[in-house]
């Protein structure tokens, strides 16, 4: 490993007792002392030197590469604090974000308690985290106020969020009344930014024609694209999309295919069904396998299968 060592210039012995290391330029020392230093401040200044910039979002690291252009590094130093002062809230709501979460699952050696969950939740909120509004309006919901639940889904939503915008379209389409127009315009915003849950649920909009015109071909592509993030339920009805030919070209093997990941994934009924392909073709090992999946998942039909 290459080490920092300073130059031999002196006359003595390398194993003296008492090197000349007067002769070394205090300039040279004090060049390689500001290399080790991310900012040069005043000797006093409480600044953190810091090399790991990987948590800071890239908006906020560009800025702080441009100030590198100026001619006077304290006052650059000066603009990297201000911008760690301005994330000291976020970093104090993600600290209420973690204890929440802490308090509502019983983790990190405390007892669940969702008084102080809410607590921390709402917390982590008021400081503009829109995960904590999230996670708050979540558990509101778990609770049954279903108002404070949608305000601050409709807080998260607003910012960007898509987890949040997400949630407020499902909680538009729970609602009493239903406002199903609404549902669709925040499932589409989630669904752009590659929610896949929102994929989900705007697929089965566009297929059910609910808040929306009905729209077989459109339904299909955000179930495969949802299918193809990894959304189980949207796997299992991408199978039956090319089983049945309705909004993609029918084609029993992608049919297959597509039901036998959902099956892997364990939907249920994925394994229900795929263990009956299987038993029909005879292969009844695999068949047997799949089907015991499914009785175990609570498919009672699974059961009934005579092997």
């Amino acid at each position: 490993m290459k080490q920092d060592t300073w130059p031999e210039l002196f006359d003595a012995s390398r194993y003296g007792a008492r090197p000349m290391l007067s002769i070394i330029n205090k300039k040279e020392r004090s060049n390689r002392y500001m290399s080790n230093c991310l900012f040069r401040t005043t000797p006093t200044s409480t600044f953190l030197y810091c090399r790991d910039f990987s948590g800071l979002p890239f908006d906020i690291l560009t800025k702080i590469a441009a100030s590198f252009s100026l001619s006077n590094l304290q006052t650059a130093s000066l603009v990297c604090r201000a911008w760690r002062d301005a994330l000291r809230p976020l970093r104090q709501a993600m600290l209420f974000l973690k204890w929440g979460k802490r308090f509502k699952h019983g983790r990190g050696g405390v007892k669940v308690n969702l008084e102080k969950a809410l607590e921390s939740f709402l917390k982590g909120a008021a400081l503009g985290s829109s995960l904590a509004m999230v996670d708050a309006g979540l558990l509101y919901w778990e609770l049954g106020n279903r108002e404070k639940a949608i305000a601050l889904y409709r807080k998260a939503a607003e910012l960007g969020d898509a987890a949040g915008q997400c949630n407020l379209g499902i909680s538009y389409l729970q609602a009493d009344p239903p406002r199903p127009k609404e549902a669709i315009r925040w499932l589409f915003e989630a669904s752009v930014a590659g929610h896949v849950r929102a994929q989900y649920q705007l697929a089965l909009c566009l297929h059910q024609g609910r808040g929306v015109d009905r729209n077989l071909q459109e339904a299909a592509r955000w179930y495969l694209t949802a299918a193809w993030g990894g959304y189980v339920r949207a796997m299992y009805n991408v199978a039956l999309c090319y089983s049945v030919g309705e909004g993609l070209g029918q084609s029993h093997r992608q049919a297959r295919k597509w039901m036998k990941r959902a099956a892997d994934r364990g939907h249920s009924k994925a394994q229900f069904e795929h263990g009956l392909s299987l038993f029909s073709e005879g292969e009844m090992l695999k068949a047997g396998v799949y089907l015991e999946l499914a009785t175990r998942a609570g498919e009672t039909a699974a059961s009934h299968v005579k092997m």
